[in-house]
C-alpha cells in the first residue's frame, strides 16, 4: 500500500513539473513553423522532394487540420503581437526552379494552400531549369506569392561593394515587380547569410520582412527580417515523427544556430 501511495505521489509531482515546464517555458516559445522547400523531382539530393512525397505532406496538413497561412499573414501577425494557433504553418520555396511549377504548384492549388516562392530574378525566363515569367504570372493568380532571392544567388556577406549589394537586393525586387506587375514584399537571403548591414539594405529596399535558415539569434521569430525556417526533406514522410516535430512550432529550439554570416 505504501509503495502504491509513493508511486502516486511521484506521478503527481512529475505531472506538476511537466505541466509547469510546458506552460511556463515551452508554450511561450512557440513559433509558427516556416517550411522551406527547394526542388521537386526524383534526384536523390537532399534539396529534392519527390512529387508524391510532397503531395503526402500536403495531405497530412489537410487531414490534420493545419492552418496553412501566408508569409504575409505571419509577418503582420508578428508585428501586431498576434498569438497564433499551434496548428499554424507557412510554406516557402527557394529559387524558382521549373519543377516548382510542374510538381508543387498543382498540389498547392489542389489543397488551396498559400505559399511564397523566392525567385532568383536573373534566372527566371533565361535558364531552362527555371520557371518562365508567364508561369510565375499564372501562379500568382492562384494564391502563390513571390519574393526576392537576389538577382544571381550570390552569398551576400561576400559582396563588399555597396552598389552591388543594392542591385542584388533592391534591383531584384524592382525587376520582379516590373515583370509581374505585383509588389514584392519579402526577401530571402541566399544560403541564409546576412549581416546587420545587409538587413538594413533589405529594409531600405522596401521589403516587409526576410527569411533565412536557422541562422541568427532572434528568438521566436520576433525579428521579421531574420525569420528562421525549417528544411523539409524527402525522408520526412517516411519518418512521421520527423515531419510532426518540424510542424510542432518548437523544432528550432533544439537545433544549434548558425551564425548569420
Amino acid at each position: 500500500m505504501k509503495r502504491v501511495k509513493k508511486f502516486v505521489i511521484v506521478l503527481a509531482v512529475l505531472f506538476i513539473i511537466l505541466t509547469a515546464f510546458y506552460f511556463l517555458w515551452l508554450s511561450p516559445r512557440y513559433a509558427v513553423p516556416i517550411l522551406m522547400y527547394h526542388r521537386f523531382g526524383y534526384n536523390e539530393s537532399t534539396l529534392f522532394v519527390h512529387p508524391e512525397t510532397f503531395e503526402q505532406q500536403m495531405e497530412y496538413l489537410e487531414d490534420r487540420n493545419y492552418n496553412v497561412i501566408s508569409l504575409d499573414e505571419l509577418v503582420e501577425g508578428i508585428k501586431s503581437g498576434r498569438k497564433f494557433a499551434h496548428n499554424s504553418v507557412v510554406i516557402t520555396i527557394d529559387d524558382g526552379y521549373k519543377d516548382n511549377y510542374t510538381y508543387a504548384y498543382p498540389v498547392l492549388k489542389k489543397y488551396g494552400f498559400p505559399a511564397t516562392i523566392f525567385l532568383i530574378s536573373n534566372r527566371i525566363g533565361n535558364d531552362r531549369d527555371f520557371m518562365s515569367w508567364d508561369e510565375v504570372r499564372e501562379m500568382s493568380r492562384y494564391n502563390i506569392f513571390f519574393g526576392g532571392h537576389t538577382k544571381s544567388h550570390t552569398y551576400l556577406p561576400s559582396v563588399e561593394e555597396k552598389g552591388a549589394l543594392q542591385d542584388e537586393i533592391k534591383g531584384c525586387k524592382e525587376f520582379i515587380e516590373d515583370k509581374i506587375g505585383l509588389t514584392i514584399d519579402y526577401f530571402c537571403y541566399p544560403t541564409g547569410g546576412f549581416t546587420k548591414h545587409i538587413k538594413k539594405i533589405v529594409k531600405q529596399a522596401g521589403y516587409k520582412g526576410a527569411c533565412t535558415t536557422n541562422r541568427g539569434f532572434a528568438k521566436l521569430n520576433r525579428d521579421v527580417y531574420e525569420l528562421k525556417r525549417i528544411k523539409v526533406t524527402n525522408s520526412d514522410t517516411n519518418k512521421p515523427f520527423s515531419f510532426w516535430a518540424k510542424l510542432s512550432g518548437y523544432y528550432n529550439l533544439f537545433r544549434s544556430r548558425k551564425r548569420g554570416y
